[in-house]
């Protein structure tokens, strides 16, 4: 096994858990809470998870959206950083169409080296945005599209290695902190993120874990999950597949309490499909809403993929995702409302699977 990626876990989490489970953040502001609040609320759900056995935490980048305040993960990644001591901090995913595969190598190699053997790259193809601010984040070049992603996938694992060939532009471009330094520096371990055969394709030549957007994209899950399996080769970086599935799941003490704020993600992403982007509303704007008929179709295909209601409910429907996706593991988002009510439900389905309480360390 190379020594800067780690074989994704296999088994079980700890207590009932069939496969380990993870968290997907969105850092969402609601309505009537700051950007500020968010991204305590996201280190105080960190330390939860790690204490009670979450394999990983993610968050995802978003550009030009007020209800989320994640469109910068690695400096999301080194607060969470400070805050936690054992559990693997990663994106989910940095939008490689937006950066300089140099500069993505550069941040993932300073947060590997704060936190070593911790920090996985996720990336993705899409820009996160729209096309106008996608191309303010790269102005030098233009927006870049999701044509260039394998060309991209491929100069950032270069970087992070320090193998381009001989004769190769920048063979004599070292990414800093990375292994230029010496055997001592830890690269974080890359996965390939996607809503499509695409990425699922490419996870499988390049021989990468692969994480797949169950929660916006839940027809295709099975087939590029398949096309995974069935195209993945052995690499260095990993010997056999490994897929998470990633699905909005809330927990609240009754059901009516857990649909509100399911509500309250539904209709932000309603919003932002239609074009009108703004804060995660409270649950009784989402309740008043007056959908048209096609926020109703969004709203109905959203809310069928979502997983929420009681502890038990939320658990049943989780385990019986696992096995009709065969998922490695599990993760977890919820855009929802509520800061105190997001908090409570990952500590409810830690409990509706028997998950122990381990204090945290001093970080």
């Amino acid at each position: 096994m190379a020594d800067q990626t780690h074989e994704p876990v296999r088994g079980t989490a700890r207590g009932r858990a069939p496969v380990p489970l993870s968290v997907l953040d969105l850092v969402a502001v609601g309505e009537g809470h700051t950007a500020g609040e968010a991204l305590r609320t996201s280190a105080r759900l960190a330390r939860l998870a790690e204490a009670r056995g979450f394999h990983r935490y993610w968050v995802a980048e978003h550009h030009s959206m007020p209800g989320i305040a994640s469109s910068s993960p690695a400096v999301i990644l080194a607060y969470l950083a400070s805050q936690t001591t054992r559990i693997r901090l990663g994106s989910g995913g940095v939008m490689l169409p937006n950066h300089a595969p140099l500069v993505v190598a550069e941040q993932f190699g300073t947060l590997a080296a704060m936190a070593p053997g911790r920090v996985d790259l996720g990336l993705g193809r899409a820009t996160g945005t729209d096309q106008v601010t996608a191309r303010a984040l790269r102005r030098a070049g233009g927006a870049a599209t999701g044509d260039s992603f394998p060309a991209d996938v491929a100069e950032l694992l270069a970087f992070l290695h320090d193998d381009f060939p001989d004769g190769h532009p920048y063979r004599r471009v070292h990414a800093v902190p990375g292994p230029v330094q010496g055997p001592s520096a830890r690269r974080p371990a890359v996965w390939l993120l996607g809503s499509s055969g695409f990425s699922a394709r490419l996870a499988g030549h390049l021989g990468l874990p692969f994480a797949f957007a169950h929660h916006f994209a839940a027809h295709n899950t099975i087939p590029a999950l398949d096309l995974y399996r069935t195209t993945f080769r052995p690499s260095p970086l990993l010997s056999e597949p490994y897929a998470i599935v990633g699905v909005f799941a809330f927990a609240a003490e009754t059901e009516e309490r857990a649909r509100d704020q399911a509500l309250t993600g539904a209709l932000t992403t309603v919003r932002f499909r239609t074009g009108h982007p703004g804060l995660v509303p409270t649950p009784e704007e989402a309740r008043s809403h007056v959908f048209t008929p096609r926020e109703r179709e969004i709203l109905a295909g959203w809310l069928d993929n979502a997983v929420y209601g009681t502890p038990d409910t939320v658990r049943d429907r989780l385990d019986a995702l696992r096995k009709r996706t065969d998922a490695d593991e599990l993760m977890l988002a919820s855009n929802a409302h509520g800061l105190r009510e997001r908090v409570t439900s990952l500590s409810l389905i830690a409990d509706s699977y028997g998950l122990p309480y381990q204090a945290p360390q001093p970080a």
